[in-house]
């Protein structure tokens, strides 16, 4: 990776999830500090989800359209802390989500097309993409563990200067990232690009990305209700955060070493094992949710169900579309996966979580991982070319 600018790429990783792991666990105590109620906060804390369906798809329009796609990184990341500046101080809930809602528009939309420029770094190496990724996850475990500690000595309250700061590290590494030397198209270049709607509705295509939403719907019950789950199985909330940071744990070490699995197995047969092991995953909370050796075991178990899956879905996007259409299939790979499955599991979760319980809810999550397996194995051989190497 000599040509590659590896730590630059992996900085604005880093920074990035590392905002991630000040949102998911302390925001909602932020805004509980702010005397929010309940269904103020859930409201609030959807906001994020909901930019993530459409604001990736247009930044990626954009950037195939212009070709400027570092510029907008850059303006995006810019906007995300230019705006971010006026949540300090703010204690009215509309106010906090109008902000939410135009911050987590730009920050949502930044992470696709910086994909495709670590693609484009990558080149003939993309399967090594894990092993920049993997600074992400690292960025989130240290974040999540060491504002843990932060936040027993000074005030919540803090969190928003922190978060900003992060906003300030990540535009500052997508300034420092160069420009990936993108290839003369040739005459044969040409000739073999299709459109992106024809390569979209190819069935390979197609069950690609509804084995992406669906394993993404699988996880609404575990990121909206798992520790909730635990806390009244009996759990502290600091056994709590260790379980949780098992499975991410578990996720850095997929990405360390998958870029090898890629090149072994190849994206289609990585996929399907890992659909059947997340269904195996979430069958395992589902009945066994208080066996603490079988819990740690479905933890470890996110290395496949989240780090596999990831890997697997950024290469085959690059390996499916055409260098014009790269920005809006990751923006699609995003929206459909993480914006549109991630938040409908959540709600449909929030739906039968009480009336039919823990068991039957991840059952069902159980269920859709497994119908991912079977739309991947039945359609997705009909793509030539889908052993990556």
């Amino acid at each position: 990776m000599d040509a590659i600018p590896y730590k630059r790429l992996s900085g604005f990783y880093f920074f990035y999830f590392a905002l991630l792991g000040a949102i998911i666990p302390y925001w909602s105590l932020y805004l509980e500090s702010l005397a929010f109620d309940a269904i103020t906060i859930g409201v609030l804390m959807s906001i994020s989800h909901v930019t993530r369906v459409f604001a990736p798809s247009l930044w990626g329009y954009l950037a195939d359209r212009t070709g400027k796609r570092l510029r907008i990184i850059r303006l995006g990341a810019l906007a995300t802390w230019l705006i971010f500046l006026l949540m300090f101080d703010q204690d009215a809930a509309w106010r906090v989500g109008l902000i939410m809602l135009l911050f987590s528009f730009f920050w949502n939309a930044v992470l696709p097309q910086f994909e495709v420029v670590t693609m484009t770094h990558l080149g003939d190496q993309r399967a090594r993409y894990s092993l920049i990724r993997v600074w992400g996850s690292i960025g989130f475990i240290v974040i999540v563990v060491g504002f843990g500690y932060l936040f027993d000595k000074i005030e919540i309250s803090y969190l928003v200067h922190a978060m900003w700061l992060i906003m300030v590290m990540i535009w500052i590494f997508a300034c420092c990232v160069p420009s990936p030397n993108l290839k003369r198209a040739s005459s044969s270049d040409v000739e073999a690009a299709q459109s992106f709607k024809k390569t979209f509705c190819t069935p390979a295509v197609l069950a690609f990305f509804a084995a992406t939403f669906l394993v993404q719907l699988s996880h609404g019950p575990y990121y909206t209700f798992f520790s909730i789950m635990m806390e009244s199985s009996g759990f502290s909330r600091g056994e709590i955060g260790w379980i949780w940071a098992i499975g991410v744990l578990a996720e850095v070490g997929a990405f360390i070493v998958m870029h090898r699995f890629i090149e072994v197995l190849g994206c289609r047969n990585l996929m399907i094992i890992s659909l059947m092991l997340a269904a195996l995953r979430w069958s395992l909370v589902a009945l066994f949710p208080t066996v603490m050796p079988v819990l740690l075991m479905s933890q470890l178990l996110h290395a496949v169900s989240f780090g596999a899956m990831h890997a697997t879905g950024i290469t085959l996007v690059h390996h499916f579309f055409a260098e014009q259409h790269q920005g809006k299939g990751q923006a699609l790979f995003s929206s459909l996966g993480f914006g549109l499955g991630g938040s409908l599991g959540a709600l449909i979760s929030g739906f039968i979580w009480e009336p039919f319980g823990p068991v039957m809810t991840f059952l069902l999550a159980s269920l859709a991982c497994v119908l991912a397996a079977i739309i991947t194995y039945v359609w997705m051989h009909q793509k030539p070319r889908l052993v990556v190497n």
